[in-house]
């Protein structure tokens, strides 16, 4: 089959280190172009904006978004406009309604629009939701820290308003608990910790309720140094699952559960787009992105110190 030639839109980390290694490792695609104000790829054809790139490569199939999530709107529904298959990196949008119009537009257009969460590909996402459908779960902890310093060195996109603060990370950690969760759950509380000098928290305290009226409780921090923690612990009833690594590993009442390899969060990821995009299907789930506003409209706001 003749591979999709796909724009890249977007040069900054995550793009470097899982996007364009996922692409050049997929023989479904072919990276034709990239997009960045200040950044090029070797082996491919630079352009300054989506604009020029689209004007540029008429005959692109996809473009995959990985800007900030400020700008995921209007390079997609450009990018729809013309006719190409959407790759959304998250956090989806800056608002819920923008990621509904796109949705609308895909369809409108026949085209796919994918809301990727890749955290939802990590090994044992899988094997947790399959153990846990039919039981009846009576409690959960989420405990997502991390060090900001070190995943988004040098970036101020973050604390602005649209940027997520601690939710850019803390959105994968919901993403994997709506995933693996047999009943949905809402936001009851949170309270927010925003450093003086941003728009966005640097750390987060979450009360969910699961619609059986288990609470979960999610604690998230950009400030951790030291080994970095993303965990989720679900109590059902007389048993307890541990996904940590990020959804990687999995333990039941504490004894590791051995988990096929997968072959890479981003590689599957891409695995996925290009069967959507065969199929003229698109994919987008709303409901981790409805959470995170949830919690921003009921939570507590605490002002700390600025963040530098």
């Amino acid at each position: 089959m003749k591979p999709i030639r796909i724009g890249l839109v977007g040069i900054g980390k995550i793009a470097r280190d899982q996007h364009i290694p996922a692409l050049r490792a997929d023989r479904a695609f072919d990276l034709a172009a990239c997009a960045s104000r200040n950044a090029d790829v070797d082996g491919a054809r630079n352009y300054r904006s989506i604009e020029a790139m689209l004007d540029g490569e008429p005959d692109l199939e996809a473009v995959a978004i990985c800007t900030p999530p400020q700008f995921h709107f209007d390079a997609a529904r450009l990018a729809l406009g013309r006719g190409k298959h959407v790759f959304l990196e998250k956090p989806p949008c800056a608002t819920t309604a923008e990621l509904d119009a796109l949705a609308t537009l895909a369809r409108a257009a026949g085209r796919t629009l994918f809301q990727s969460w890749h955290s939802r590909y990590a090994a044992a996402v899988e094997p947790a939701r399959r153990w846990l459908a039919g039981k009846t779960v009576r409690a959960g902890r989420i405990v997502w820290k991390e060090d900001v310093r070190h995943w988004h060195p040098g970036q101020t996109w973050i604390w602005e308003a649209g940027g997520f603060g601690i939710f850019d990370p803390g959105i994968n950690a919901i993403s994997i608990l709506t995933a693996i969760l047999p009943e949905h759950v809402r936001v009851a509380r949170a309270h927010f910790l925003v450093p003086s000098n941003c728009a966005a928290p640097i750390a987060a305290e979450i009360d969910f309720e699961a619609a059986s009226g288990a609470a979960i409780r999610a604690e998230m921090d950009f400030r951790h140094t030291g080994v970095q923690t993303w965990d989720i612990d679900v109590e059902t009833d007389g048993d307890t699952l541990k996904l940590s690594n990020g959804g990687a590993d999995m333990a039941v009442n504490g004894e590791r559960v051995a988990v096929a390899q997968s072959a890479g969060e981003y590689p599957l990821l891409y695995r996925r787009f290009a069967s959507l995009a065969a199929d003229g299907a698109s994919d987008v789930d709303v409901v981790p992105f409805q959470l995170v506003a949830d919690a921003f409209l009921v939570a507590r706001h605490t002002s700390v110190e600025p963040f530098e």
